[in-house]
């Protein structure tokens, strides 16, 4: 029978300072650290992680934590902790690896972190529960043009629900001033009438770092700022409280239009 045990630690959104005291704690007293970069990615190097955990850390690549036999066969009878950053459990991968340390009899934890999904929420002033379903931005490739992020904007503007959009962190780090012009693409390509020209959009860049930058407005304005270094997402609203576009107007500027 087993006698491991696997915790999955958030690291938050931006330096090694965002770890909890609990997830410290956690980290500091494993057999082995495990990190995964691929799912969200903080402003810091690793080594500024293990100066604070005390810990060396194994950085896995997406395929070594989707397939999690490494980190499994650890867990089978040692104290293993994963690292990632954000919240664990908003990663179905994350997820399938806590059901499949289950099913082997591992014991499990998790230690949460600051997640984008309610940061990127509160530095705008719009109400977490008012989201929708999250999607994801890619860089095109060749003839690979995914529009299904059109898609999840138009169903959650249609039920009036503000839409999260991460941006793509894989082979360089997308900026939100190309996510835009990338959903302006897709809008030429569906023409769904869901990205036009006084279509209110929000950008948010580098969430939790000392100096986070948040702003709203339409397109054509937004393609015109330097949002500075990444990590950037967007926020497209949709029906506004009174409260969340006066929240727009005073924290990012937005067109004071948006409260008439």
């Amino acid at each position: 029978m087993a006698m491991g045990e696997l915790i999955f630690v958030g690291l938050g959104l931006w330096s090694e300072k965002d770890i909890t005291i609990a997830g410290k704690e956690a980290a500091g007293t494993c057999d082995k650290v495990f990190a995964e970069f691929y799912t969200s990615m903080l402003g810091v190097p690793e080594e500024k992680i293990e100066e604070v955990i005390g810990r060396p850390i194994e950085v896995l690549s997406r395929e070594e934590v989707e397939d999690g036999n490494a980190i499994l066969d650890e867990a089978a009878d040692k104290k293993v902790c994963l690292l990632t950053g954000g919240d664990p459990m908003t990663a179905t991968t994350h997820i399938d690896l806590c059901l499949r340390a289950i099913e082997r009899g591992i014991d499990t934890k998790v230690v949460h972190g600051i997640s984008i999904m309610t940061a990127s929420a509160g530095l705008l002033g719009l109400q977490s529960y008012k989201f929708g379903r999250t999607t994801t931005l890619a860089f095109p490739e060749g003839d690979y043009f995914p529009t299904s992020p059109y898609g999840v904007i138009k169903e959650n503007m249609e039920r009036g629900l503000h839409t999260l959009v991460l941006l793509d962190i894989g082979k360089k780090l997308m900026t939100a001033n190309e996510g835009i012009e990338l959903l302006m693409e897709m809008e030429e390509r569906e023409r769904g009438g869901v990205i036009g020209k006084k279509t209110l959009m929000a950008v948010v860049a580098r969430a939790s770092s000392p100096s986070p930058s948040v702003r709203a407005g339409y397109p054509d304005e937004l393609l015109k700022e330097n949002f500075g270094p990444p990590l950037h997402c967007i926020v497209v609203p949709g029906k506004l409280h009174f409260m969340e576009a006066k929240a727009l107007v005073m924290l990012a500027d937005a067109p004071e239009e948006i409260m008439k």
